[in-house]
């Protein structure tokens, strides 16, 4: 579908946004730099909060009684895509993604909205919103109202709350030295974004990538409760090495990553060539880069594992002895990709070491 306006003239979505999708959101350098000097923060010594945000997990977690915990997340970002109702399931998607890496199923949804009301028609919105509750209702998940606001960026996304056993708990803080590390679907997300934002990116490209951020990762926490994982986190924004430093240093390991066995969309690697490149992505490298030993691997190598991803999959950390029944389990079940991408080892020389192979 092509956005119109009403005089019929194509709207490009994404020409009203600084930049895609998750690659718009503050570097995890940014984040604490803010969190350092907010003093409205303090240890909360609550028993019944499982999951806070000292680990910078995915969600928060919280014991209403023995058998019953309380997820909660909230995630939305500017037009990843120009087409409404695209950009409306990826963001639901995305928003929903938290709620499955910490193994838990989406209840109840609150929509967040800006949007430019003078500039853009509300018949787009619509379409945005019809986006977004299709993929929550595919998903099980009431969207039962929200927020909005007149802004002149659009943006969208999605406030969940689910629930889970607090015994049932998935966190990135549980891998243990030695665990394999497997990933649930492809990177490569915001190399095509950045692509489609600066009209280089081809319709089949921006296909890959909407079939990718779309798929719900309900399939791939469904494969981890059932061979049973150590830890697990989603990859979104701060990419596949952003995301694995949170995992080391939340569960005090270092990993050893095989650069070669890390799944790439089709034909990322030619645009990465051409330079799309996004501004969070580079935010990301230099974030990483101190806790990297990059090796022999080049310069577009070290991006594609920084690449900002908006909606991707989950990251395990498993018993190296369960890692083939893990993956197992994630191609049954028919997820876009079943990788072992590397290990978890020993603490060193600090939390968040990362080996590049």
């Amino acid at each position: 579908m092509t956005a119109t306006t009403h005089e019929s003239e194509p709207v490009r979505l994404t020409r009203f946004s600084h930049g895609a999708g998750c690659a718009c959101k503050l570097s995890p350098a940014d984040l604490r730099t803010v969190l350092s000097l907010v003093q409205g923060f303090e240890a909360n010594t609550d028993p019944n909060l499982l999951v806070g945000f000292d680990t910078s997990d995915d969600a928060a977690v919280y014991r209403v009684r023995d058998d019953l915990a309380i997820v909660l997340t909230t995630d939305f970002f500017t037009p990843i895509v120009d087409d409404p109702y695209d950009w409306g399931r990826v963001a639901a998607t995305n928003a929903l993604s938290d709620i499955y890496a910490m193994g838990a199923t989406p209840l109840i949804a609150l929509n967040l909205v800006a949007w430019p009301r003078e500039g853009l028609p509300f018949e787009l919105l619509a379409r945005v919103l019809d986006g977004g509750a299709d993929v929550a209702r595919g998903a099980g998940c009431l969207v039962v109202g929200g927020h909005s606001i007149d802004d002149a960026e659009p943006k969208y996304g999605m406030a969940v709350v689910g629930t889970v056993h607090p015994d049932a708990v998935l966190t990135n803080s549980g891998a243990q030295p030695g665990d394999a590390l497997v990933l649930s679907k492809p990177i490569g997300l915001g190399v095509i974004s950045t692509a489609a934002k600066r009209d280089a990116a081809t319709a089949d490209h921006v296909a890959r990538a909407v079939t990718v951020m779309t798929e719900l990762n309900a399939t791939a926490r469904d494969a981890a409760i059932e061979v049973g994982v150590h830890a697990a986190t989603d990859v979104t924004g701060f990419g596949l090495l952003g995301h694995l430093r949170e995992l080391c240093a939340g569960s005090g390991v270092g990993a050893v990553i095989d650069s070669e066995a890390v799944p790439v969309i089709d034909g990322v690697r030619e645009l990465l060539a051409a330079g799309m490149v996004a501004g969070g992505t580079q935010r990301n490298h230099a974030f990483v880069s101190d806790s990297v030993a990059w090796g022999t691997l080049g310069a577009n190598e070290q991006m594609l594992l920084a690449d900002a991803q908006t909606s991707g999959g989950l990251l395990f950390a498993v018993a190296p002895d369960r890692a083939d029944a893990l993956v197992a389990a994630l191609a049954a079940r028919n997820t876009l990709a079943a990788a072992r991408i590397g290990h978890t080892t020993a603490q060193n020389p600090g939390p968040g070491r990362i080996q590049i192979r």
